[in-house]
């Protein structure tokens, strides 16, 4: 389980964790994509949390950017948030927190939103996502 360090705003296991596991065929389970609440609204409140801190206001500005390329393309930033771990190889599953019927529904319908690529291409050409070998 690889927890808030792979995320759409920290890529942390890209460089180590998920290369060495691809190489030694074991799953990754990513916990805490939404960054403890950062990236699970549509867009990122002023007051929101990342890593269970206050978030610095250029990850509010970066997540901001990411949540306006979404809505460009009918998405959303929690969709994305899911849609990002889940494409590379290494990830077999997603752990999200959920209060309640309402958020476990809301959840579930984040992850069956299909995602157009050019999102993910639009977001790597601006830099606001770090890109990986699906």
């Amino acid at each position: 389980m690889c927890a808030g360090r792979f995320s759409l705003l920290d890529g942390e296991a890209l460089h180590e964790l998920l290369p060495l596991a691809l190489e030694r065929e074991v799953g990754v389970v990513a916990a805490a994509v939404y960054n403890s609440g950062l990236l699970a609204s549509v867009r990122p409140r002023s007051d929101a949390t990342y890593n269970y801190l206050p978030a610095p206001p250029e990850l509010i500005e970066r997540a901001t950017q990411v949540a306006r390329v979404a809505e460009a393309h009918g998405v959303t930033l929690p969709e994305l948030a899911l849609a990002y771990v889940l494409r590379h190889p290494a990830v077999i599953s997603v752990v999200v927190g959920a209060r309640g019927r309402t958020q476990v529904k809301q959840n579930v319908d984040r992850y069956a939103t299909p995602v157009p690529e050019i999102v993910w291409r639009q977001l790597d050409d601006a830099g606001l996502i770090q890109e990986f070998d699906q």
